[in-house]
């Protein structure tokens, strides 16, 4: 435990000491972000802040793989990886060619089911995952396994960009994120996801000094794509899909949140929130600060995971 929590320590430590050398390079490069104009002016004002942060968060990477070459954290790692390049070419596009809209959303689904089977398959082959779904009392769903591979196709790629919807304030990802890791920390009876966990944590606590409000950086999809594909792919991992609706339930709601704007809006013209997603609404609504909404989306966060953790380990 001891050394799980210095690697993890060390983590943060590496991130926020290189997270302002990556900050001066990605504002002599110009790779900033271009703000959508239908966004609230105080988001307006953000126009000019560095993108990409996120490629700091593969230093986390790097220090699991020195500390912890296994199999698994190999796996843990390349995941990460998959869906940071899937971002970084969406943040490319906005910050090289100033477009607020990045890659195509068909591409980066194309993208991101691909990956997601290859990461399904082989989970199946080289690490024994069964598809078997746990249920309450120590009940099993038995599926087969070409339709579970079919229903955590559509959950991972479908969390992934959840948890994306969600990186829309300073630091709200990242304080949102911290609790879910730690879940799967507390959870895990395999070292290699306790350390990838632990790390990730150190590593998001390291970009939050410069991710917090105002924030001098923005990780962008290069980094929010990567813990969302990495915290979807931790779910299937240790079984617990039963779960998701409340671990994930702040992703959810903002991603929900998109989808009955659309919906409700195609029915009568008329807007159900004041803006999607659903953070954007406490913001114009009822003039909630982004510090907040920050901070309320956290406990959310945290109370989930607690409950998440509790059901675990008396009704799993």
């Amino acid at each position: 435990m001891v050394g799980i929590l210095g690697i993890s320590g060390l983590s943060f430590f590496l991130v926020a000491f290189f997270t302002p050398l990556l900050i001066w390079g990605l504002r002599n490069l110009k790779l900033t972000q271009p703000i959508r104009s239908e966004l609230p002016p105080d988001h307006q004002a953000k126009q000019g802040t560095p993108l990409m942060a996120g490629l700091i968060l593969l230093i986390g990477v790097v220090t699991s793989l020195q500390f912890h070459p296994a199999p698994l954290m190999i796996f843990l790692c390349v995941t990460f990886l998959l869906f940071s390049s899937v971002g970084f070419m969406d943040d490319l596009k906005k910050a090289a060619w100033q477009d607020p809209s990045g890659i195509s959303g068909r591409t980066k689904l194309v993208f991101q089911f691909a990956f997601t089977a290859i990461l399904l398959i082989t989970l199946f082959h080289s690490f024994s995952l069964t598809s078997d779904i746990s249920l309450f009392n120590g009940f099993q769903l038995h599926l087969p396994v070409y339709v579970y591979i079919a229903i955590m196709l559509l959950f991972v790629v479908g969390s992934t960009n959840a948890i994306n919807f969600t990186d829309g304030l300073d630091g709200l990802l990242i304080n949102v994120a911290i609790p879910t890791y730690f879940f799967f920390f507390l959870i895990s009876d395999k070292q290699e996801v306790q350390t990838f966990s632990l790390v990730m944590i150190g590593c998001l606590l390291g970009l939050f000094l410069y991710n917090i409000y105002p924030a001098r950086a923005f990780m962008g999809d290069t980094g929010s794509l990567a813990i969302g594909g990495s915290l979807s792919i931790l779910a299937v991992i240790e079984k617990v899909e039963i779960l998701i609706p409340i671990l994930f339930s702040v992703y959810l709601a903002e991603k929900f949140s998109v989808i009955l704007q659309v919906c409700y809006y195609k029915l009568t013209k008329l807007r159900l929130f004041k803006m999607a997603p659903i953070h954007y609404h406490f913001s114009l609504k009822y003039g909630w600060s982004e510090n907040k909404i920050v901070m309320v989306f956290g406990f959310i966060s945290w109370g989930s995971a607690l409950i998440c953790w509790f059901i675990w380990k008396f009704a799993l």
